[in-house]
């Protein structure tokens, strides 16, 4: 879904093509996730990728739900998080890395509109590493819903809760963790208690990038308030919320986000060869 509903086209292709070229750069093999004309495929083509860009937000956003359904009707799809962890487990891959997770939406309490990647997160081993939950979300509720679904919670580097766009949420998580080994070696004891589901490694923005956290907030809040007004629900809020935060910032948060992501791409690198080290 970064690829179709998280940017802008030609922006998205350059960004995935980027991603992939700092994964061989980085000692592994790229796998970008999508459904395919019906195939699930684990690592998809330049040409696909470039496929998938400009098809944009018509192609369908593809969580667990949907996955059966498009195999069976030959349809494209742009996997979530918790599809993505899905397809990851099926190719035998460990590990894999995104911008960020979804989560408990705010006014979830009324909606009941929570990300199903919270509930694949507690039942497929595969580790995650994202600069935490879209701040989007209510981060505190997202952290509770985790807790009790028993999906460990790693800052690496920091023992806040990175929010996406900014380094830190004011919430705990439940560990740190500072080097690749550290994480590998935490992963590999989960697998071998036999500890279902997967783990969440939630690596902060790079300084550099990092936003103004009440100049972030005043948008995302001015983008929640336009997105209830409009009346929009479901798969179709995140996307209409990132972009709407990207004309807000003036396309600053879209830079945040490109370089967020390629920073996940780093660390998930190193966690992965650390793995094959331990195994």
């Amino acid at each position: 879904t970064i690829i179709s509903h998280g940017m802008p086209y030609p922006k998205n292709v350059e960004t995935a093509l980027n991603v992939e070229k700092i994964v061989r750069e980085n000692g592994c093999v790229p796998a970008t996730v999508a459904v395919i004309k019906g195939k699930i495929t684990v690592g998809i083509s330049p040409d696909e990728i470039e496929y998938l860009g400009k098809k944009g937000t018509a192609v369908h956003k593809a969580s667990r739900r949907d996955l059966a359904a498009l195999c069976a009707r030959g349809e494209d799809g742009a996997t979530t998080v918790a599809t993505t962890m899905i397809a990851s487990a099926m190719a035998g891959v460990k590990v894999f890395a995104t911008g960020g997770v979804g989560g408990v939406h705010r006014g979830a309490e009324v909606t009941m509109d929570i990300s199903a990647d919270l509930e694949e997160l507690a039942m497929t081993d595969v580790l995650v590493v994202c600069a935490g939950c879209k701040s989007i979300l209510d981060l505190g509720l997202t952290l509770e819903y985790l807790e009790t679904k028993g999906v460990p919670v790693i800052g690496y580097g920091t023992e806040e809760l990175p929010a996406f766009y900014t380094r830190k949420s004011g919430l705990k998580v439940d560990y740190r963790l500072d080097t690749p080994e550290e994480v590998a070696k935490v992963f590999c004891v989960k697998e071998t208690c036999g500890l279902k589901g997967g783990m969440l490694v939630a690596n902060p923005i790079p300084e550099e990038y990092s936003m103004d956290a009440d100049f972030i907030n005043k948008n995302i809040d001015e983008a929640i308030e336009e997105c209830n007004r409009l009346g929009i629900k479901g798969k179709e809020t995140t996307p209409f919320l990132l972009d709407k935060i990207q004309k807000l910032t003036g396309g600053s948060s879209l830079e945040a986000n490109i370089q967020l992501v390629y920073n996940n791409v780093r660390l998930g690198c190193a966690i992965s060869k650390s793995i094959c080290d331990l195994k």
